[in-house]
């Protein structure tokens, strides 16, 4: 037996879903997806989303809506007669006829242990606040926000120096599976939905631009956890002197908590740990403007950074 499915998403978190989904003998009859909207350095030509590409090379129809709102839209949906819709980091909220059409509602893979983390940003958030599990959950979707009953779940454990892109990549994978082996319960009528905890709830707000600086007075592991939670993406960052006399941005991508104290941003030796309010970090990857992701070591050598250099 196989399914009728919509597919809603955008990012590349949700490509392995669609993919899973399609090679377990579903029928995909449409993937729904945010419009080609410019991307790269200079920003000029539209670029598909990874959902989009993925689903042409699947030969499954493509519908890219600017909104869900508007009857047409609503009888567009209802008219490609689904029996479920899986929704994975979609973008667009859906509306009350939306979630109605298919028989058997519409499900939603979640990066988080609802209700902790409803929201934008689960994963940053969870690296951010210095959780140390997380997971993935296959909810029903209602009008609230990631308020609907869970299904399935999935938990990983956090690694002291993971970041959000390596979390990102393990939840990917762990979410295409788990939303596969939903799908099989619902078509054998033997999914069980169980009602959110009214408890522990949180809201992973998107990520403010005004976050992403590193402010070395605080204590070692929020530091820590603020570097590796805004890793790869948009990046957390500070600046130091360069050789040539100028300031320069320096991105931060890899860290560990490490032995020493002293002025908050202090270079304390030739491995670039630095200073904290309390305790230190290690920076293990930066990366230049312009440049590459490399090692701290190299980082230290090419720039000429002396042991009490001040990065700020």
């Amino acid at each position: 037996m196989t399914l009728r499915v919509v597919f809603m998403g955008t990012p590349e978190f949700a490509v392995p879903t669609l993919g899973s989904i399609a090679a377990a003998g579903h029928a995909v009859v449409a993937a729904y997806t945010q419009p080609p909207r410019p991307a790269g350095r200079r920003g000029l030509e539209p670029t598909p989303s990874p959902v989009q590409r993925e689903a042409e090379s699947l030969g499954i129809p493509v519908l890219t809506p600017l909104s869900l709102r508007d009857a047409e839209a609503q009888a567009q949906f209802a008219a490609l007669g689904a029996e479920v819709a899986v929704v994975v980091a979609y973008g667009l909220l859906l509306p009350a006829p939306i979630l109605q059409a298919p028989r058997l509602g519409c499900l939603n893979g979640h990066a988080s242990l609802l209700p902790r983390w409803r929201g934008a940003a689960p994963i940053h958030r969870a690296v951010m606040a210095g959780d140390r599990e997380t997971g993935v959950m296959v909810m029903r979707m209602d009008e609230g926000l990631d308020t609907g009953p869970v299904g399935s779940t999935s938990r990983l454990g956090i690694a002291a120096d993971e970041t959000t892109g390596d979390l990102h990549d393990r939840l990917m994978m762990t979410g295409a599976a788990l939303m596969v082996e939903a799908l099989e319960l619902l078509e054998r009528g033997a999914l069980r939905f169980v009602p959110q905890s009214s408890e522990g709830v949180s809201y992973a707000r998107k990520i403010d631009k005004a976050e992403t600086r590193i402010d070395w007075s605080l204590p070692a592991q929020q530091v820590h956890n603020r570097i590796r939670g805004l890793s790869p993406f948009p990046g957390a960052w500070c600046e130091f002197d360069a050789a040539s006399g100028s300031r320069e941005r320096l991105k931060l991508l890899r860290s560990t908590l490490a032995d020493g104290d002293g002025q908050p941003g202090a270079v304390l030796d030739d491995g670039l740990t630095v200073a904290c309010g309390s305790g230190a970090i290690r920076l293990t990857e930066v990366q230049r403007a312009g440049g590459k992701a490399i090692g701290a070591v190299e980082f230290v050598r090419g720039a000429k950074l002396a042991k009490g250099a001040v990065l700020a």
